[in-house]
């Protein structure tokens, strides 16, 4: 195995707390949301040791959108929707709307799992 030497002009760059804005995708903090909510799914369907066939009738989805949800490919998902099958496992989700700080440029979305 050949190590390569540090060179100083590479530079370590601190990542936002999004890494889809972090790579470029313009639509960034909605693949964010998107995917906290799927982790919220996901670790719902595990604690309940539910079966994909199991968990597609209890959300009512085909089994296909369920490995989907499992694999994380939320393409075919909204946020309204994965909002919507949080509450059919018993979630509340709840929307906060406030000003931004002044200390920030930009609003911005997120989703937080209590």
């Amino acid at each position: 195995m050949v190590r390569r030497r540090a060179d100083r002009h590479d530079a370590i760059v601190r990542g936002t707390r999004n890494v889809f804005a972090d790579l470029g995708y313009p639509d960034a903090e909605e693949r964010q949301a998107k995917l906290r909510l799927a982790y919220a799914l996901n670790q719902l369907l595990d604690e309940r040791k539910l079966t994909q066939s199991h968990a597609a009738k209890l959300l009512g989805l085909g089994q296909p959108k369920v490995s989907a949800l499992r694999h994380y490919k939320l393409a075919g998902f909204s946020v309204e929707r994965l909002m919507t099958l949080l509450t059919a496992l018993d979630r509340d989700v709840e929307i906060v709307i406030k000003r931004k700080p002044r200390s920030r440029r930009t609003a911005r979305i997120s989703v937080v799992a209590a």
